[in-house]
């Protein structure tokens, strides 16, 4: 799954486990080094394939392939697909874990697989949906719903929100493009419960906004 890497050293040479026969021989020393440039990338991965399954370290092409096997929303996260995706590219891990460089979509993409299993837990609800938001575009919306809850100390109350469900998704960005109305619209129809009727709105945000989402 990895490419090849020029230069790359084998961590288990083929020629120092021959026969002692075929130490000093050159033509099988170089043959089964030709193996080793070959097999190099594959041990390497063997060799650190618990850094393949943590969202902060993988490569960003593997980090994809883990959201779909946890299911996580990613579905308005825009990422590159250079070759800096793959072993070998210009990423690098910092301290504490998280990746130096890449780009924004990148980071977003990691923090959306490492909090897949949270979100998990509070999908269908109106925090589980916010976060999902956040994540994917790093700002925070503004939802409004037909559900309510409130107590009475008499009974027969009147019953809490509204006859006929709806739920509304605006999101206030800095810069919104054309295409973010198509991603929020994908996202919350990913995340959202099953039966909501549902609509999304993208606005420009205003300097007062700006300032409290930072």
């Amino acid at each position: 799954m990895r490419g090849s890497i020029d230069g790359l050293d084998s961590s288990a040479p083929i020629g120092a486990m021959l026969p002692a026969i075929f130490a000093e021989d050159d033509l099988a020393q170089r043959f089964v080094a030709g193996l080793d440039e070959v097999l190099a990338p594959f041990l390497v991965v063997l060799d650190n394939l618990d850094s393949y399954f943590d969202p902060a370290l993988a490569p960003v092409d593997f980090t994809r392939w883990l959201a779909d096997w946890v299911g996580a929303e990613t579905d308005g996260i825009e990422t590159g697909t250079g070759d800096d995706d793959r072993a070998g590219g210009t990423e690098r891990a910092g301290a504490g874990g998280a990746v130096a460089g890449g780009s924004e979509g990148e980071r977003r993409l990691r923090a959306a697989v490492a909090a897949a299993t949270y979100l998990h837990r509070v999908r269908g609800t109106r925090r589980g949906l916010s976060e999902a938001v956040r994540l994917v575009f790093g700002v925070t919306p503004r939802i409004t719903e037909s559900g309510a809850a409130e107590w009475h100390a008499r009974p027969l109350g009147p019953v809490p929100g509204d006859r006929r469900p709806h739920l509304h998704v605006s999101l206030a960005l800095p810069d919104p493009a054309p295409a973010d109305a198509y991603r929020l619209d994908a996202l919350v129809a990913a995340a959202r419960p099953a039966h909501m009727p549902y609509t999304v709105e993208v606005t420009a945000a205003t300097a007062a906004e700006r300032t409290t989402d930072r």
